[in-house]
């Protein structure tokens, strides 16, 4: 399976100028840093320690920044090299402040173009979040007794079924790690499964709140914009199709609120554009974050297309919407909204974040909508209230540091 895994890469390989232009074009990849992916890097590697943690996108990076912020502080590392596939990850670690840590994107999963990627940064550990699991790294990073772990690890029943079906190579992968460390029950079972041989469960560290600053404010234009107006709700992380039932349920409220407005972070900001014309078209003004120009006090949408900035629009709202729900993606995140006292209201298909929202759902903090109705009605009804329930944001910091504590100390047995 190895020698036919090779052989797909390398026809990869082969096609991805093609593939890199059309990113390129669709503002998917960087114009000049795309090159890192075949293995070249303009940072350097310093002499001493270094960690490497990978990780797919936004959510992954952000999920340990607080284990970085703590690695940072060790004497005998001296860098923290901190991979991603995706042009967002990029632009929201750019967004912290950090002393050793750099940023650069995982090369193709070829055999040569790892070892040439090996041979450059020399990891003394290395880490893979969730579910990054890259055949010819694992097996080019154990050749050197590399230590390896997967982190925070999450294997849904989808991607079980993937890997079983070839469950002879999974096996041959997934026992190359020291150490897995499950974010649940069903992960744990799955890597069982899988062939992992030494596995833990240790919480989700989505949990988890970084202490590390970001650089990001809104600006007094933008401010002084938003206290002239009523925010309506938050809609955050949305995908294809949310954002125009979003609007939808912003033109139910317009009747009564006529100084409203609706703040929509789409997931993937390269199709605000669409996104604009699309609500647009229902009668709806929009004005583009991005933009930098005046805001037009009849604003009815207020769109947010740039990176790293979620957190400071959710702040400013007592009510949002967690996108990935109303589609079959699995659901967004909601701690950080949940942590920052705010509702949150979210379509039936969260299945990425089943035990974080049985916790909100208990706790009277969370609420499942099918339609604009009812969304309307729960959006009234707490347009006025953040729950500012010290209890419940204490319960969630107090997870979230537990688990960054064994998640810490799991990973000290190897550095």
């Amino acid at each position: 399976m190895l020698f036919f895994y090779r052989i797909l890469i390398n026809l990869t390989l082969l096609i991805s100028p093609l593939i890199i232009i059309f990113r390129i074009f669709k503002k998917k990849e960087h114009h000049t840093r795309f090159l890192e992916k075949l293995g070249f890097s303009n940072n350097k590697k310093k002499l001493g320690k270094l960690i490497w943690f990978h990780g797919s996108s936004v959510g992954e990076i952000l999920s340990v920044m607080p284990l970085i912020e703590n690695l940072e502080r060790k004497k005998n590392i001296k860098q923290i090299l901190l991979t991603s596939n995706t042009l967002s990850s990029a632009k929201v670690f750019n967004n912290f402040k950090l002393k050793k840590t750099i940023h650069q994107f995982l090369p193709i999963d070829s055999n040569f173009i790892t070892k040439k990627f090996l041979n450059y940064w020399k990891p003394s550990l290395a880490i893979f979040i969730e579910s990054e699991i890259w055949p010819n790294i694992i097996l080019n990073l154990k050749d050197r007794n590399t230590p390896l772990i997967l982190l925070n690890a999450r294997i849904t029943k989808k991607t079980y079924k993937k890997w079983k079906k070839i469950s002879f190579f999974s096996k041959s992968i997934f026992k190359k790690f020291d150490v897995c460390l499950a974010q649940n029950n069903e992960t744990k079972n799955y890597l069982k499964k899988l062939g992992a041989k030494n596995i833990k469960k240790l919480g989700n560290l989505k949990f988890c709140e970084t202490g590390l600053k970001n650089i990001n404010k809104i600006n007094k234009n933008t401010k002084k914009f938003f206290d002239l107006k009523r925010i309506l709700f938050g809609a955050i992380s949305t995908h294809q199709e949310e954002e125009i039932f979003c609007a939808k349920i912003h033109v139910d409220l317009k009747k009564k609120y006529i100084n409203g407005v609706t703040i929509i972070i789409p997931r993937h900001i390269h199709r605000s554009s669409d996104i604009k014309k699309e609500i647009e078209n229902i009668g709806l003004k929009v004005h583009l974050h991005s933009s930098g120009g005046k805001i037009d006090n009849k604003t009815d949408i207020y769109l947010v297309d740039t990176f790293g900035e979620t957190k400071l629009f959710i702040k400013i709202c007592n009510i949002v919407f967690l996108g990935g729900s109303l589609i079959h993606h699995g659901g967004q995140n909601p701690i950080e909204a949940a942590r920052l006292g705010c509702k949150v209201i979210h379509g039936s298909n969260i299945e990425n974040f089943l035990e974080v929202y049985d916790l909100l759902n208990k706790n009277n903090i969370s609420l499942k909508i099918k339609t604009i109705k009812q969304a309307k009605d729960i959006i009234q009804k707490n347009l006025n209230n953040k729950f500012s329930s010290k209890k419940i944001i204490n319960k969630l910091n107090s997870i979230g540091n537990k688990t960054l504590l064994i998640n810490q100390k799991e990973i000290n047995k190897y550095i």
